[in-house]
């Protein structure tokens, strides 16, 4: 449990980290709050030559309103993110999202872009992004781009950021008129990581009924994926019992769900479908 030999630098200022970043683009890494690349250096599963901490660059740590967007800095905290009174009252699934993350001590010191660039299968950031249409914003050496969520998770542990990017914002829309929204999920008794998480948006009629349905769902398949084929038979319905039920049967379309120790691929198909029928009824509860 003791890792390799390595450099270590705190910029204070994020050009500074993308400059150190390009200057050893095979053997540098991003560390943010840990949780992901430092047990994975003690057992030398990763063994960077350079370790950029970004952690001490408070100008990346941030959650604001910015015309029709919510902004969120890469190295905002799981728990600035659970305990934000703005977020509570304009995208509560953000704070739903975050207090079920590990413990108190990984929510304090855990970070938002950290989760998402790790691209954990079983992160629970990945779906709540989805389901809100986020877009990141990655910085290079040599420009700014913004990636949707949904093109960002390429596959297991791999997203879209390229050699010597860093991701430095989360840019979400604030909903808008009658919605609802939530998140469930089967953690894993040891690690808290989510056997399976489903993130619901709901946007609804004045009369009650689904306008339209933002579904994302992590730890099912290699990566985190919108689940369209719900998204789909909720849409115009009056989102009763037997519409929710007939919808949730739509979780794992197209996916052949993961098997593991812990859950075999039926079992955590069976725990999708649950789960998703959970988040649908408690997005509709919660709807203002």
């Amino acid at each position: 449990m003791i890792p390799a030999q390595f450099d270590y630098q705190a910029p204070a200022t994020l050009e500074e980290a993308v400059s150190l970043l390009a200057s050893d683009l095979d053997g540098a890494k991003i560390l943010a709050g840990g949780h992901s690349l430092i047990p994975a250096m003690k057992l030398r599963l990763a063994q960077p030559q350079l370790l950029v901490d970004i952690g001490r660059i408070k100008s990346l740590a941030y959650i604001r309103e910015e015309g029709d967007e919510i902004l969120i800095g890469a190295t905002t905290t799981h728990y600035q993110l659970e305990s934000s009174d703005l977020l509570q009252r304009i995208c509560p699934l953000l704070p739903d999202c975050a207090k079920s993350i590990g413990d108190v001590q990984v929510r304090n010191k855990g970070t938002i872009g950290g989760s998402l660039a790790h691209a954990d299968p079983a992160a629970d950031w990945p779906a709540a992004v989805l389901a809100l249409g986020a877009e990141l914003v990655l910085v290079g050496p040599k420009a700014e781009r913004t990636v949707k969520a949904e093109d960002f998770f390429v596959d297991l542990f791999t997203t879209d950021l390229q050699p010597g990017e860093i991701l430095r914002e989360i840019r979400i829309k604030k909903p808008s008129g009658r919605f609802g929204q939530s998140y469930q999920k089967a953690p894993h008794p040891a690690s808290g990581f989510a056997v399976v998480g489903i993130a619901v948006h709901l946007g609804l009629n004045d009369d009650g009924s689904c306008k339209a349905a933002a579904i994302g769902v992590t730890g099912v398949d290699v990566k985190a994926y919108r689940a369209k084929g719900v998204e789909a038979a909720l849409s115009g319905t009056t989102i009763d019992d037997d519409a929710i039920a007939q919808a949730s049967l739509h979780v794992c379309d197209g996916v052949d769900p993961n098997s593991d120790l812990y859950a075999s691929s039926e079992y955590r198909g069976q725990l999708a479908r649950v789960h998703m029928r959970r988040a649908i009824q408690a997005a509709k509860a919660k709807a203002q």
